[in-house]
């Protein structure tokens, strides 16, 4: 997929479909959609093509559960497109494919891991965007399934920017609850049809060879609201400074396109004022402690399997 380019007025258009709408009214389906199970899928591809030469691929796994479902909306009534126009207009990567992932908690939810294609442009991804499942649930865990889109990005998807040039893609988790339990071998059966017990940290090491992975911690959910301190502390002493706040929603997609310019060695301050009002603050707050460091890459071929 992803052999076509983005447009602002197909953008436009969709967005002025949905100006005003909610969550319910935007997202409709009732139950797991069938191209979105990740039992279904044998692998999700970001590839260079004649119209792309030059592709990195960038996925926003979003937290579905609960109040977060809000994550959903905010992307298709303003991220989707900021996302993409602020990115072929900064150019801190070439070629971006975007892909989403819907994510619960595979303990409670029928739908624990939803995943869509990459592309290049909103009109293909905006059909998938539709079919994803708010599932509104979650349990009394304190955390969702953050580590399931890292283990479906180690085991089911390719990317030529790591194949053919030893270039990382971007993975964001999305969520206001703390670091996931280690994944179970039953857990990964219910969702993938198949797998073996991995632990967090174990899965990290194996993933961040092809991927930049970042959490974005949502300080107006509900979860985040109250306990705070222990959801920063838990991320924090797993990803470091790849562990983001945010502190308010509408600047998700800005928050994002900055962190890819200042992992791509933009300087802080000159991202920070790129921005106007409040988003400026929003962003400065989100990547204040932000210094990359990344680890080395060996490259390998194709995806693992467990």
């Amino acid at each position: 997929m992803g052999g076509t380019t983005y447009s602002s007025s197909d953008w436009s258009s969709y967005r002025s479909t949905v100006a005003g709408k909610s969550t319910d009214e935007i997202f409709t389906k009732k139950r797991l959609h069938e191209s979105l199970d990740p039992k279904n899928i044998l692998l999700r591809e970001s590839r260079d093509s004649e119209v792309n030469p030059i592709t990195v691929p960038v996925i926003a796994a979003l937290d579905v559960t609960g109040s977060m479902g809000v994550l959903a909306q905010q992307i298709a009534t303003k991220g989707l497109g900021m996302i993409f126009e602020e990115l072929l207009k900064r150019k801190p990567v070439l070629g971006p494919q975007f892909a989403f992932m819907g994510v619960g908690d595979i303990n409670y939810d029928r739908a624990p891991l939803q995943v869509s294609q990459f592309e290049s442009d909103t009109a293909s991804l905006v059909p998938q965007l539709e079919n994803l499942f708010v599932e509104g649930g979650g349990g009394g865990n304190s955390f969702e399934s953050y580590n399931l889109p890292w283990y479906f990005a180690l085991t089911r998807m390719v990317h030529d920017a790591y194949l053919k040039r030893g270039q990382r893609g971007y993975l964001f988790t999305i969520g206001d609850e703390e670091v996931p339990a280690d994944l179970s071998e039953s857990q990964l059966v219910k969702v993938f049809g198949q797998g073996s017990a991995i632990k967090n940290d174990i899965l990290l090491t194996a993933i961040s060879t092809q991927w930049n992975v970042f959490h974005i911690m949502v300080e107006q959910g509900s979860h985040m609201r109250y306990a705070r301190d222990k959801v920063i502390k838990s991320w924090t002493d797993l990803l470091g400074q790849r562990a983001i706040p945010l502190s308010d929603i509408n600047s998700l997609s800005e928050v994002i396109v900055s962190t890819i310019e200042m992992n791509e060695g933009k300087d802080q301050d000159a991202v920070i004022k790129s921005w106007d009002g409040d988003t400026q603050m929003v962003v400065a707050k989100a990547l204040k402690e932000f210094n990359p460091i990344l680890p080395k890459t060996n490259f390998s071929s194709g995806v693992v399997r467990f």
